[in-house]
C-alpha cells in the first residue's frame, strides 16, 4: 500500500505517527497521542532552559578559575600584557609557615573554551537530545495533521509559560 504525503491540513484521527504500527484507530488513542506530543513539546523547551542554565554555570566556574604566575616561569608584566581581559591583584601565598607574595590572576573572559571532559560530552549529549526531539516534532507537524500540529503549538506555549523566565532568549 503506497501513502502520499498529505499537502493540505487534515483532521483524520487514523494519522500515522512515526510508524504505521502508530496509527489511532479511536478518538482516545488519538488523544493520547496529542498529550506525548504536547509532552514531548514541553519537554524540548524543558531542555533548552536546562542547557542554558548549564551554560552559565559551566561560563561561571571558568570565571572563577584561578591562575597562580610562579616567579622564573615567565614575567608577569607579559602574561598581563597579552591579556587584556585579566584582572590581577597581590595576594600572601602561605604554606608550612613561609610566606611568599604571588599575584593572582583571574580571567574573566576567555575567546574559546579548553575542551573538558566534564563538559564537552555532556554538552554534545544534551544537543543530540534535543536536535532529535525537534527532528520528533517536526516529524509530526510534516503529518499535516490539525490535531498533531496544534498540540506541538500548545506544548510549546505551555513550556514556554513555565520555563520561559529560564531561556530568555528565542529559540526553538
Amino acid at each position: 500500500m503506497t501513502m502520499l504525503m498529505a499537502m493540505v491540513f487534515q483532521t483524520n484521527i487514523q494519522t500515522p505517527l512515526y510508524a504505521n504500527s502508530w496509527t489511532p484507530h479511536h478518538a482516545g488513542a488519538y488523544a493520547g497521542t496529542c498529550i506525548f506530543l504536547i509532552v514531548l513539546t514541553v519537554i524540548a523547551r524543558l531542555l533548552v532552559a536546562i542547557r542554558l542554565r548549564q551554560e552559565r554555570a559551566w561560563a561561571d566556574h571558568d570565571a572563577q578559575r584561578r591562575y597562580i604566575v610562579v616567579n622564573g616561569k615567565e614575567p608577569i608584566s607579559e602574561r598581563l600584557s597579552r591579556d587584556p581581559d585579566a584582572k590581577s591583584m597581590t595576594m600572601m601565598l602561605s604554606e608550612n609557615g613561609v610566606e611568599d607574595r604571588v599575584f593572582v590572576v583571574e580571567k574573566k573572559h576567555a575567546v574559546v573554551r579548553p575542551w573538558r571532559f566534564s563538559v564537552d560530552p555532556v554538552r554534545a549529549v544534551m544537543d543530540t537530545v534535543m536536535v532529535g526531539i525537534g527532528y520528533l516534532l517536526m516529524l509530526a507537524v510534516m503529518t499535516m495533521n490539525v490535531g498533531y500540529f496544534m498540540s506541538i503549538l500548545g506544548g510549546t506555549f505551555l513550556g514556554s509559560l513555565l520555563l520561559g523566565r529560564y531561556c530568555p532568549l528565542p529559540s526553538h
